[in-house]
């Protein structure tokens, strides 16, 4: 179990390492980055070892990767995209 929590924090600081290096333009300040990822990566270990039970050590650390994947994607702001107000007339 202590495995799963150790590489669970390992995989959601890389994530968040990625994603702040490739989208540091539409994400929030990299502090919220670095806590989310392995947040989320924590929640997923918990979530897929109560769902799997104990034994599934690779299938607890892609669930870890699935969900912190998916927290920090709920941090992503819109791209440069404006929105253009009608002229009045």
């Amino acid at each position: 179990m202590i495995l799963e929590v150790l590489g669970s924090v390992l995989l959601g600081l890389g994530l968040s390492w990625a994603a702040s290096h490739r989208l540091s333009h539409r994400l929030p300040p990299q502090r919220t980055v670095f806590t989310a990822g392995p947040l989320g990566a924590l929640f997923g270990t918990y979530l897929t070892h109560m769902a799997l039970g104990p034994g599934h050590v690779v299938a607890t650390l892609v669930g870890a990767l699935l969900v912190g994947a998916v927290l920090l994607s709920l941090l992503l702001r819109p791209a440069g995209r404006r929105l253009h107000r009608a002229q009045p007339s």
